[in-house]
């Protein structure tokens, strides 16, 4: 039996049914999972049983493995492998973090609109996350489709656009927040990287915005210009029209497409519920501006 695709709407997201992500899959099924991907952005694979060498194994179809970034920190103690960003409030000895924990602070960014490792000269091309324990109240993940987004842009917005290049950097979505405790070590490690704003998706042709929370600066504007222009095409592209929520289920295996998507996650009480969540991140073919042929003058 093939696979099952049940959109959730026209072009954006859906659920697929009929396979077992635990078990090797049959190449047309791989083919038929990549088309969905392709179209949807967003594909829910409900109640997957999935050991974390299983999980891992999923996401090899789609690229090579990052590895998270949390060997960067000072205080990283790892509590899965190193192939996964943890996205839990679980400390080492899985229990639920302390309020003051650094952990905590440093995770709050997630909580802001993102697309994974856009703050790396090598984006992620894809994310899988894998719920292994959910809040029974809150913690959901929103997604928006930057293709709709840019597709609804004026003309001569999109044409102002064209070639803009964006500094993104980890410390811009923390700096958000108030949170800066980075030593000197950590910032070398994950220096600021240029993506484009627009970007082209390579299977379907379509333009996309190339948004997060981690960009700041867009090279060639005046800074305070260049920021206001990024929030308010965050604000377009985040739009309820734009928008699919995901509500977890345990078991849930959740793909989307960080090359014309961003998410989110929403609050809970992370101080009271154990969320396990744990994510394989791919990387992507090469940075935005080699894919876009834009070369960017040194700063």
């Amino acid at each position: 039996m093939s696979i099952t695709i049940c959109p959730v709407t026209p072009n954006f997201a859906a659920e697929i049914g009929d396979v077992d992500l635990s078990r090797p899959i049959a190449p047309s099924d791989v083919a038929a999972i990549k088309d969905a991907f392709a179209k949807y952005a967003v594909l829910i694979f409900p109640d997957q049983h999935l050991s974390q060498d299983q999980h891992l194994d999923f996401a090899r179809h789609f690229g090579p493995l990052e590895t998270t970034i949390a060997l960067f920190r000072k205080d990283a103690k790892l509590r899965v492998p190193k192939e996964f960003a943890d996205v839990s409030n679980l400390d080492p000895e899985n229990e639920v973090w302390g309020k003051d924990s650094r952990q905590r602070l440093f995770q709050l960014g997630n909580r802001l609109w993102h697309t994974d490792s856009s703050f790396k000269r090598l984006p992620a091309r894809a994310s899988l996350l894998y719920a292994r324990s959910i809040p029974p109240v809150g913690g959901h993940t929103e997604f928006a489709d930057e293709r709709a987004a840019y597709d609804a842009l004026p003309e001569d917005m999109k044409r102002r656009l064209e070639s803009l290049v964006a500094e993104h950097s980890i410390f811009n979505s923390r700096a958000r927040l108030g949170f800066a405790s980075f030593s000197d070590e950590e910032r070398q490690g994950l220096p600021p990287v240029p993506q484009v704003v627009v970007r082209t998706i390579a299977e379907s042709g379509r333009k996309s915005l190339y948004l997060a929370s981690h960009a700041g600066r867009i090279f060639g504007m005046p800074e305070a210009d260049g920021r206001t222009l990024i929030d308010q095409l965050v604000a377009h592209a985040t739009q309820r029209q734009f928008i699919y929520t995901h509500r977890w289920r345990v078991r849930d295996l959740v793909i989307w497409d960080d090359r014309c998507t961003m998410h989110r996650g929403t609050a809970f009480d992370d101080l009271r519920w154990k969320r396990d969540m744990q994510r394989a991140t791919v990387c992507d073919v090469a940075n935005t501006c080699e894919q876009e042929g834009i070369a960017v003058a040194a700063a």
